[in-house]
C-alpha cells in the first residue's frame, strides 16, 4: 500500500524540530565529509545518513502513542550521552570511549560538575529531538503502520552491525541518536555472548619469606608526571624530594601508565594484566588481595573516592572477600580525604602487624576547584572556588572555560590541588610512619591533558585519541633498602605499570621465575620496558590494542608563566 503523505501543520513541526535536533551535529557531519571528500566511501557514508534520517523520520510516525514516545526518550538519551563527550572531547565517540563511560559510571556526578555547559549543549538538541518525534502526528498524515513500526528497529539493526563488522568504529557523523544505541546494543550483544568467568585460585608457589614488613601500593589519581618537583623544576612540591633519614626513594621517573583512563588502569594494576594478556589474566587470575592473603598478610583496601561501600573500576563481591578490611570515608569532606587515607595508612604501619595496603586516593580528580584548602592556595590565579559545598561533594562553576587564560586557571587549581593531596600526604606519612621494613610503590592511574599546547576539547584524559601526557604517570618506590635506587637509575623514564604486579609478588615471596612466566618482568628487571600505554583498552570485535610510547621530550612542560614567580619559589620545598 502507497503511503499517503500530506504534510499537516503537525508534520511540518515535527520534521522542522528533528532537523534542528539534527543540525546541534552538524560540525561532525562536516568533519566527516571533508575527511572522506570526494570519493565511494563519501557516497556510502551519505547514503547511510540518509537512511538513517529517513528511518527516525518514520519512527516519529508511530500510531501508538506509548511506542513513539519511548523511541523518542531512547533516541534522546543517547544523543545526551553521544553529543556531551563530543563536544566536551571535541572528537568522536568511539566505542571503546562509550565502554569506558559505562565503567566510569560512578563518577558521573563529578562529571557532571565538570562538563556542565557540553551536557547542557547537547540536552537542548536532544529536547529537540524528544519533542519532534515523540509529538503526535496529523491525523491525516499517514505513514504505513508497518513502516512506521520497523524503521527504527531496521536503523539500529543496519547501523549496529556495521559498527560490528568495524570493529566498533565508524560512527564519526552519524546522528548521535542512532550511535548511542548501536553502542549500546553492542555491550549488550558482548555482555549476552561473552563466556562466564571465574577467578583462579592462587597457583604459584612461595620459595621464600619475602618482604619482613608491610607492602602498600599507592595508586594516585589524575597525577601529571611533570607537575611534581620530582620529575621536573616547575612541578610543585611532591614531598618525595626529601624523605627522613633512613628512607630511599627510588624514583623511575616519568613511566607509561596501563591506559589513559581510571577503569583500565586500576583493574590491570590490582590483576596483573600485561600488555599481550590484559583481558584474559584480569578476567580469570586471582587478584593482588588474593596473592596477599596466601602470603600471610592482612589486607585493607582504602578507598578515598567512593563512599557508602560503593565498588568502582570492576571490583566485585568476589574480589571484595580478599580484603579484611574496607575502607571508606564516608563524613569526610572531599579535601580532607587524602589526608584521612595518610593517616589510616600511618596507623596500619605503626600496628606492629604484617599487612598488604592498597590505597585508592582522592588526588587530582577533576574537579579541581575545591579539593585543596584555602591554606593550600599557593599558585593563582585559579579557578573560582565554592565555599558552599557540601561536606561530601565538590563543585566549579557550571562549564569548564575555555581557551588559553581558562586553563592557566584550571592548571593552577591544578597545582594547588597536587601539592596538597601528594605533597601534603607524604609530608604527613613521613612525619609519623613508621616504614622500617615496608615497601611502598606510588603510581597514579593516569596522566593529564592539561591543554599547555592550547589543543581544543575540555576533558583531561580518556581521549578517543590522548595526547601523549594522558599516558605518562609517576612511579616510586620507598624502602628502607638502597636495592630500588639501581633500580630506578636503571629505568629512569623507562618504566610502566606493567612492572609493578611482578615486582608486589616477588615482594611477597613468590617464585620468581613463575612470576615472571605469568606477569612479566618486575621493576627491577635488567630488561628494558617499551615504556608504552594502551590507548584502546577495550580493545574488542576484532581490534586490537593500540599503543603509545612515553616520552618525556614529548611532554608539555608545566608552563611557568601560568603564575607570578614570586609564588613559584614559594611553592618549592
Amino acid at each position: 500500500m502507497q503511503a499517503q503523505i500530506l504534510p499537516g501543520p503537525r508534520t511540518l513541526t515535527k520534521t522542522i524540530l528533528i532537523v534542528i535536533a539534527l543540525a546541534f551535529e552538524f560540525p561532525g557531519v562536516a568533519t566527516r565529509v571533508a575527511t572522506l571528500g570526494l570519493s565511494a566511501p563519501l557516497v556510502l557514508f551519505l547514503g547511510l545518513y540518509c537512511g538513517l534520517l529517513a528511518c527516525l523520520w518514520s519512527a516519529a510516525f508511530i500510531r501508538i502513542a506509548a511506542l513513539r514516545w519511548g523511541w523518542a526518550l531512547l533516541f534522546a538519551l543517547a544523543a545526551v550521552l553521544i553529543g556531551t563527550f563530543q563536544d566536551a572531547t571535541a572528537d568522536a565517540m568511539s566505542y571503546d570511549a562509550f565502554v569506558t563511560m559505562i565503567n566510569s559510571a560512578g563518577f558521573a556526578d563529578d562529571a557532571f560538575a565538570q562538563y556542565a555547559a557540553a551536557l547542557v549543549w547537547a540536552a537542548a538538541g536532544a529536547a529537540f529531538l524528544l519533542v519532534g518525534v515523540g509529538l503526535k502526528p496529523d491525523a491525516r498524515t499517514r505513514v504505513p503502520g508497518i513502516v512506521a513500526m520497523t524503521a527504527p528497529f531496521a536503523g539500529l539493526a543496519v547501523l549496529t552491525v556495521l559498527l560490528f563488522a568495524r570493529g566498533g568504529e565508524g560512527g564519526r557523523g552519524i546522528p548521535g541518536a542512532w550511535t548511542g544505541m548501536a553502542y549500546a546494543a553492542l555491550a549488550g550483544f558482548e555482555a549476552a555472548t561473552r563466556p562466564s568467568t571465574t577467578h583462579q585460585p592462587v597457583r604459584i608457589a612461595r620459595d621464600r619469606k619475602g618482604q619482613p614488613g608491610d607492602i602498600v601500593l599507592i595508586i594516585d589519581e589524575s597525577i601529571a608526571a611533570r607537575y611534581l618537583d620530582i620529575n621536573d623544576p616547575a612541578g610543585v612540591r611532591s614531598g618525595l624530594a626529601s624523605p627522613p633519614p633512613g628512607i630511599s626513594v627510588g624514583n623511575f621517573g616519568i613511566a607509561a601508565a596501563i591506559t589513559h583512563c581510571s577503569f583500565g588502569s586500576n583493574l590491570t594494576l590490582r590483576h596483573g594484566g600485561t600488555r599481550e594478556g590484559y583481558q584474559r589474566i584480569n578476567a580469570t587470575m586471582p587478584s593482588i588481595f588474593d596473592y596477599a592473603k596466601r602470603a600471610g598478610f592482612a589486607t585493607i583496601y582504602i578507598d578515598a573516592q567512593r563512599t557508602g561501600g560503593a565498588y568502582q573500576n570492576g571490583m566485585d563481591d568476589a574480589e571484595r572477600r580478599a580484603i579484611d578490611r574496607f575502607v571508606q570515608f564516608d563524613d569526610t569532606p572531599v579535601v580532607d580525604r587524602d589526608m584521612a587515607a595518610a593517616d589510616t595508612l600511618i596507623a596500619a604501619l605503626n600496628n606492629g602487624r604484617r599487612e598488604f595496603i592498597l590505597i585508592n586516593k582522592m588526588g587530582a580528580h577533576f574537579p579541581v576547584a575545591d579539593k585543596y584548602p584555602d591554606s593550600a592556595r599557593i599558585f593563582a590565579p585559579a579557578l573560582p572556588r565554592d565555599e558552599t559545598t557540601a561536606t561530601t561533594d565538590t563543585r566549579i562553576p557550571k562549564n569548564l572555560y575555555v581557551g588559553a587564560g581558562s586553563w592557566r586557571l584550571y592548571r593552577n587549581s591544578y597545582r594547588n590541588t597536587v601539592a596538597w593531596t601528594v605533597g601534603g600526604f607524604f609530608d604527613r606519612l613521613f612525619a609519623t610512619a613508621r616504614l622500617d621494613g615496608a615497601l611502598i610503590v606510588y603510581t597514579s592511574d593516569h596522566g593529564q591533558n592539561l591543554h599547555e599546547r592550547g589543543d581544543s576539547g575540555t576533558t583531561t584524559h580518556c581521549n578517543p585519541a590522548p595526547a601523549v601526557e594522558e599516558g605518562a604517570v609517576p612511579l616510586v618506590v620507598i624502602a628502607a633498602t638502597p636495592r630500588w635506587n639501581a633500580a630506578a637509575k636503571s629505568h629512569f623514564d623507562a618504566s610502566s605499570h606493567y612492572r609493578i604486579f611482578p615486582a608486589l609478588l616477588d615482594a611477597m615471596g613468590y617464585d620468581a621465575a613463575e612470576v615472571r612466566r605469568q606477569y612479566g618482568e618486575a621493576l627491577d628487571a635488567p630488561k628494558a620496558d617499551p615504556a608504552t600505554f594502551n590507548r584502546l583498552f577495550n580493545a574488542r570485535l576484532g581490534r586490537k590494542p593500540i599503543w603509545v610510547g612515553v616520552e618525556r621530550a614529548a611532554l608539555a612542560r608545566p608552563p611557568v608563566s601560568d603564575y607570578p614567580v614570586a609564588d613559584a619559589a614559594t611553592a618549592q620545598p
